[in-house]
This record gives structure tokens, C-alpha cells and sequence, in this order.
């Protein structure tokens, strides 16, 4: 399937990778949004989950080894050329994550890599979106590091 001017959307991963209070950042070494920073993701290949892809992804993009944790949101980015049809249009499932191995470098489709502490996003000029759900993946390592243990009843 081509990524421009697709006949339909495609699915595709972003993970929020977090290391202490830092988040992972990547700058885009191709379209779309190239030479823009971002979130480690892509599209999803036949026949992997998406925690499959965001690990593959994140793999891929900076070389490190990530533990998936949950859905955060869905979006959809939808970019469309000067005549208004649509060029881009992806369907992302973003994913909480947290860093477990490896030394982070740009590889595959990033250009760059940055572990930025929460309260810095600013000078790297996120999509609007792309600032929300990192703000809201933190909200939920916060509340799930004082949440109290779960409780396993076996029957």
C-alpha cells in the first residue's frame, strides 16, 4: 500500500517511551513530517500486533528495548496537499512505554534522538496532539505508581 495518497487509512504506532522523568523524542528523517520532532512510530506491518510494531519501531528508530504498558489514545493525522485531497492519513494507537535496555541513537527514519524532561517540550515544537498524549501517558505513570496493588481473586 502506498503511504501517499492511500485508498484508505493506515494503521500505524507511536510510543510514548519514558526513562525516569524524561520522554523520547525523535526528529523525522522522512515524510511526513520531516525534520520535525515527534514520538518513535510507524506503520504497522501484516500480521503484527501493535505492541509487536511500537517495540519494532522504537527498535528500529533508536536502537533501544522498550516494555509496552497500555493504549493511551487514537489519533488520526490527516494531511492533505493544496487541492485538498488527502496525502497522509494514518489511524495511530499510542502506546505507554517504558525504556528498559540499550543506549538511544538515530537509526532507520530518525534523524535525531533526545530524552527531554517534561517540563523542556516546548523548544522542540510538537504537533499539538503529539504534546497532549505525552502529558497524558505521564498523568497515567504518575497515578499508576501511587495507585494502590492490584488484587488477583482466584476462584
Amino acid at each position: 500500500m502506498t503511504r501517499s495518497y492511500p485508498e484508505r487509512p493506515i494503521a500505524g504506532v507511536g510510543a510514548l517511551v519514558f526513562r525516569g522523568e524524561e520522554v523520547l523524542l525523535i526528529k523525522r528523517g522522512k515524510p511526513p513530517r520531516e525534520g520535525q520532532w515527534s514520538i518513535p512510530g510507524g506503520a504497522q506491518n501484516l500480521g503484527e500486533s501493535v505492541v509487536e510494531a511500537a517495540r519494532r519501531e522504537v527498535r528500529e528508530e533508536t536502537g533501544i528495548e522498550i516494555e509496552v504498558k497500555e493504549v493511551i489514545a487514537v489519533v488520526d493525522m490527516v494531511r492533505r496537499d493544496d487541492g485538498g485531497r488527502v496525502k497522509y492519513h494514518y489511524t495511530l494507537v499510542d502506546l505507554l512505554a517504558e525504556w528498559r535496555a540499550g543506549e538511544a541513537t538515530a537509526g532507520d527514519d530518525a534523524a535525531e534522538v533526545a530524552w527531554v524532561p517534561l517540563d523542556r517540550l516546548a523548544p522542540y515544537r510538537l504537533w499539538r496532539e503529539t504534546e497532549r498524549v505525552i502529558l497524558l501517558a505521564a498523568e497515567r505513570r504518575k497515578a499508576a505508581a501511587g495507585a494502590p496493588p492490584a488484587i488477583l481473586l482466584l476462584r
